[in-house]
């Protein structure tokens, strides 16, 4: 069983065409995004980074961890105010 994680970003829909047309080619949020891509989050120490085969899937630490990221470099600090920046 696998992480639960986002839609494809390049997949083209009806509307819109594709979620990657809505952020910027410069935006910082590509960097993050590139940034923890990279990372090999179970070496730094993320417990739930090895998916179980029983249970509900956990969220990808990888995306968790961008949100995280995201949230500190514009100064949100409230989950609520997060998640409403998520949409």
């Amino acid at each position: 069983m696998g992480y639960i994680s986002g839609t494809d970003r390049g997949q083209t829909s009806l509307l819109p065409a594709r979620i990657e047309d809505y952020v910027a080619a410069d935006a910082a949020v590509r960097v993050i995004d590139a940034f923890v891509d990279g990372l090999d989050v179970a070496q730094l120490g993320f417990r739930r980074a090895v998916e179980a085969s029983t249970g509900r899937p956990p969220y990808d630490p990888r995306d968790l961890l961008k949100l995280y990221i995201y949230g500190y470099f514009n100064e949100v600090r409230s989950s609520r105010r997060l998640e409403r920046e998520c949409r």
